[in-house]
């Protein structure tokens, strides 16, 4: 094993693009639904997300997807009826996880332009990837969100147990804040130690793990991420309750049990094997108390309140988001998607499986530091 950090590549996006298309609409998916797995794909990769980028969507499908009936190309969502003007209640009907959440995240900003806060639960949903990804576009359109969801499968040891039944389950917030800093704030976590994905990063990077992260098959933490069987909650307690929040949540939408999700061929056959998802926009002037300090503005109270915090010797402390923020400017400047060579290989392996062209003489190694 090794810890040495690999080489970057450029992958034009288009290249990327055409691949992840093609691979989604091999599989049955709809031409509207393989293109918003592309955009997406591409949006998450020029943040310098490792752990969802387009090979863990398709890896996630392969496994749980489209082959295995969690997720059915060209489903129809069903909005059920609400009695309540903020809420919108969905059943996705296992349709492709990215193209509900993208829906989703555009009913709830429209719901907070009439009401101040718009809600949206989704029943019966497949993974959605990089839940950031989606709050951040609404914060760059002028919301505050929020969003949840049940990870694919129960990987994550409780507190004090040695048995996974709680996801990874991820909790995303993003703020305006661009006006302010130059980028959305998105506090974006998993709440084990580590995200399966990057556990799968490092396999196959050949990278060992960092102590505290997994357990193996007999309950005893590993660095080898071969050896991985479950992952471990960060912050002890903290992390479990995290994650429980998540279940909880779902439990009240009308998910079932956690051991179970997507696990098609376990449980009792009338038993529910699907994810959940919960979304949330606020439009910042709805909670605004009109009483500003100073007489400053909305925006110049929450500038005056971050240079406060990162003041005082601060000025070094990166904002969560800010890593984000930076790869995607740097993927900008550099005019493409970055990539490892491992990744660059897997793209291509997909792209020769799905008889799509892929030429590697586009793909140019990144040479600054």
């Amino acid at each position: 094993m090794t810890t040495s950090v690999p080489v970057e590549y450029i992958v034009p996006a288009e290249l990327h693009n055409r691949v992840v298309y093609r691979a989604y609409t091999r599989r049955g998916y709809l031409p509207d639904e393989a293109q918003m797995a592309a955009d997406f794909s591409e949006f998450t990769a020029r943040h310098g997300i490792k752990t969802h980028n387009a090979l863990k969507a398709l890896h996630l499908d392969d496994l749980f997807g489209s082959a295995a009936g969690g997720c059915r190309p060209g489903a129809q969502i069903q909005e059920l009826p609400s009695r309540f003007s903020a809420v919108s209640r969905w059943n996705a009907n296992r349709k492709l996880g990215q193209a509900v959440a993208e829906m989703a995240i555009t009913r709830a900003m429209q719901l907070a332009d009439t009401c101040g806060v718009g809600t949206v639960v989704v029943d019966n949903a497949f993974h959605y990837l990089w839940g950031g990804g989606y709050v951040i576009r609404a914060a760059q359109k002028g919301y505050i969100a929020y969003t949840n969801c049940t990870a694919a499968l129960a990987e994550v040891v409780p507190f004090g147990g040695k048995f996974p039944t709680l996801g990874t389950n991820p909790h995303s917030w993003a703020f305006p804040t661009t006006e302010a800093i130059g980028f959305p704030i998105c506090i974006d976590w998993a709440t084990s130690t580590v995200a399966m994905g990057r556990v799968q990063q490092f396999a196959r990077e050949g990278r060992t793990l960092l102590p505290g992260w997994a357990v193996d098959a007999d309950g005893r933490e590993t660095t080898d991420p071969a050896k991985v069987a479950a992952l471990l909650p960060f912050a002890a307690h903290k992390g479990y309750g995290l994650s429980l929040i998540d279940e909880l949540t779902a439990a009240f939408i009308g998910g079932s049990l956690p051991t179970i999700r997507n696990r098609w061929t376990q449980g009792h056959p009338q038993e529910k094997h699907t994810c959940c998802f919960y979304f949330q926009c606020i439009r910042p002037d709805a909670l605004s108390c009109d009483a500003y300090a100073m007489g400053r503005s909305l925006n110049e109270n929450v500038k005056t309140i971050l240079a406060d915090i990162r003041g005082h010797g601060n000025e070094a402390v990166l904002l969560p988001g800010e890593p984000e923020a930076r790869a995607f400017e740097k993927s900008r400047r550099l005019g493409g998607i970055l990539f490892t060579g491992a990744e660059v290989d897997a793209l291509a392996a997909i792209a020769e499986e799905c008889h799509e062209p892929f030429d590697k003489s586009l793909i140019k190694p990144v040479l600054e530091s």
